[in-house]
C-alpha cells in the first residue's frame, strides 16, 4: 500500500488538528500563532504537491483508490495558493468583526483537504468522501457569523441545496455502479468502452451526475444557491467558497465525465452545451440588474462558469478525441485566470470594509479614484480582466476557449463561439459600470480608508499577476495542457 501518494493529505490533516490545538492555548487576540501556522502548513502542502507534479510521474496508492498525476497535483497547488491568498485577505476583516477564531483556519484547512482528495480520487467513494469533507467545511464557514440572520439564512440554503445536489451525484454514481459493476474510475471507462452494458441505465446515471457536477460548478439552471450564498456569507467565507473549490469542481468533472465516462461524451456534451448557454444568458442578463457588488459578482461567476463548461463540451468531436487536450486545457486555464481575478476582487472589497460598513454596494465605490487612485486602478484591472479586455489575463482565457471551439471545425461550435462573444459584450456593461462609478461619480464615502500594508502589498501583487499573466500566458497554458494530456493518456 503506497502511503507516499497521500503524504500531502496526511500532512494537511495533522496540520488542521495542530492549528486547532495551538489556537486553543493561544491568548493572542489577533490569532497570530494560528494564522502563521496555517499559512506555513498550506505552503508545505503546496510544496509537496508541486514536487509530485514536477516529477511528471503518475502513480496509484491505497490499492488504486487514489491517483497521483500531474493534473491532480497542479490543481491542488493552485487551490493551496488560492487558500493562502484568501487567508491573507481575510484576516484583518475577521479581526475587525470579532470573527477571527481558530475555527476559521481549521475549517479552511479541512476544505482544502477535501479539495485535494477530490483532485486525486480514482474511485467513486473517495471522490464523494472528498466532496463531503469540503462541502461540510464550507457550510460551516458560511454560518460562521452566527449572530447575523442573513448569513444564517445563506448557510441554510447552501446546506439544503448542497445536500440535494450531493444526493443527485450519489444517485448517479450508484446507477453507474449498477451498470458497470465497478466503483473504480478506470474500470468504469473500460466497461463503457467495451459496450456490453445497459445504455439506458448509463445515460440516466449520466444525467444525475451532470446535475450534481453542474451544482458544484455553479452552472445554470443549478445556480440558485450562488447569489444568496455570495451575498449572505461573510466576504471572507465568500472568497473561500468562490475560489479554491472551483478547482475541485473542475477536477471531479474531468475525473468522472472525461476519465470515467468519455465513451458517453455524445450524451453528456449536449447537456454541457445547454448548461453553458443557460449560464451565459442567466449570469450576464441577471447581473445587469444588481446593485449589490457581491451579488453582481455571483451572477458574473455563473456567466464565467458558462465559458468553462463551453470548453468542456467540445473535447470529443465526431467520435474523435484529438481536440480533447486543447479543449480541456483551455477550460483549466480559464479557471485559473478566473480564480486569480476573483481573489483580487473580493480581497479589495474586504480591504475597503471597516467595522459596521461592508462596502458591498456598487454605490460604495463611487469616487474611489479620488480617495485612492491606486485602489481604483487595481479594481479597474480586475473588472477589465473579467470583461475580457486585453491585455488582461481574462482576455487570453476567453480567447483560448473560443479558439478551442473554432478549432473543432464544426459549424455548431462556431455558432457557440459567436454566442459566447455576444454574451461577453453584454457582460462588459456591468463590469464597466463599476469602473465608471469609481472614476466618474461623486464620492459617497468620505471616511479614511484603513490601511493595511500586508493586504495592500497582496492586492498590488494580485493586480500585477492579472495584468502580466495575460501577455505571458503561454507558459501557464502549456502547463495546463501537459497536465491534461498526462491525465488523458494514463
Amino acid at each position: 500500500m503506497n502511503w507516499s501518494v497521500i503524504l500531502p493529505e496526511i500532512w494537511l490533516l495533522l496540520a488542521a488538528c495542530a492549528v486547532l490545538l495551538v489556537d486553543l492555548y493561544s491568548r493572542d487576540p489577533l490569532r497570530r500563532p494560528a494564522f502563521w501556522l496555517t499559512q506555513a502548513s498550506v505552503a508545505v502542502f503546496a510544496a509537496l504537491q508541486y514536487a509530485a507534479y514536477a516529477s511528471g510521474k503518475t502513480g496509484y496508492g491505497l490499492q488504486g483508490l487514489v491517483v497521483s498525476d500531474p493534473m491532480g497535483r497542479l490543481l491542488a497547488v493552485f487551490a493551496a495558493l488560492a487558500t493562502m491568498v484568501t487567508l491573507g485577505y481575510a484576516r484583518p476583516t475577521l479581526a475587525a468583526r470579532d470573527m477571527l477564531q481558530g475555527e476559521f483556519f481549521m475549517l479552511a484547512l479541512f476544505a482544502l483537504l477535501g479539495i485535494s482528495v477530490m483532485c486525486s480520487a480514482n474511485h467513486f467513494l473517495v471522490l464523494y468522501l472528498g466532496l463531503e469533507v469540503m462541502s461540510l467545511s464550507l457550510y460551516a464557514l458560511t454560518a460562521l457569523r452566527r449572530d447575523h440572520a442573513v448569513a444564517t439564512e445563506a448557510a441554510m440554503k447552501y446546506f439544503v441545496l448542497g445536500a440535494l445536489a450531493s444526493g443527485f451525484l450519489l444517485y448517479g454514481l450508484s446507477m453507474m455502479y449498477g451498470a458497470t459493476g465497478s466503483l473504480e474510475i478506470p474500470r468504469v471507462f473500460e466497461r463503457i468502452a467495451g459496450g456490453r452494458i445497459n445504455p439506458e441505465v448509463l445515460v440516466l446515471g449520466v444525467v444525475f451526475v451532470v446535475a450534481g457536477v453542474g451544482f458544484k460548478l455553479g452552472a445554470a439552471p443549478f445556480h440558485m444557491w450562488v447569489p444568496d450564498v455570495y451575498q449572505g456569507a461573510p466576504t471572507s467565507a465568500t472568497l473561500l467558497i468562490g475560489a479554491a473549490p472551483k478547482f475541485a469542481a473542475f477536477a471531479i468533472t474531468i475525473r468522472l465525465l472525461v476519465e470515467g465516462m468519455l465513451g458517453l461524451a455524445a450524451d453528456w456534451q449536449p447537456m454541457f452545451v445547454v448548461l453553458a448557454l443557460c449560464s451565459l444568458a442567466v449570469g450576464n442578463l441577471a447581473a445587469i440588474a444588481q446593485t449589490n457588488l457581491k451579488r453582481m459578482l455571483a451572477y458574473s461567476t455563473i456567466a464565467q462558469t458558462g465559458f468553462i463548461v463551453l470548453a468542456l463540451s467540445c473535447g470529443v468531436t465526431r467520435g474523435s478525441t484529438l481536440a480533447a487536450g486543447n479543449a480541456y486545457s483551455s477550460a483549466m486555464f480559464y479557471l485559473v485566470a478566473y480564480v486569480l481575478t476573483t481573489l483580487g476582487t473580493f480581497g479589495l472589497i474586504m480591504y475597503l470594509s471597516r467595522q459596521g460598513f461592508e462596502s458591498e454596494e456598487i454605490a460604495d465605490f463611487a469616487g474611489l479614484a479620488r480617495r485612492s487612485p491606486w485602489l481604483a486602478g487595481v479594481m479597474t484591472v480586475f473588472m477589465f480582466s473579467l470583461a475580457g479586455v486585453p491585455p488582461m489575463v481574462g482576455f487570453f482565457a476567453k480567447l483560448a476557449v473560443i479558439q478551442a471551439l473554432v478549432a473543432t471545425n464544426l459549424a455548431g461550435n462556431v455558432v457557440l463561439a459567436v454566442a459566447a462573444v455576444l454574451f461577453s459584450l453584454v457582460g462588459a456593461f456591468y463590469y464597466l459600470r463599476v469602473v465608471k462609478v469609481m472614476w466618474f461619480d461623486e464620492p459617497v464615502q468620505t471616511a479614511a480608508i484603513e490601511r493595511s500594508a500586508g493586504v495592500g502589498a497582496l492586492l498590488a501583487a494580485n493586480g500585477l499577476a492579472v495584468l502580466l499573466f495575460g501577455p505571458f500566458a503561454g507558459g501557464l497554458l502549456a502547463m495546463c495542457r501537459d497536465a491534461i494530456v498526462a491525465a488523458l493518456t494514463t
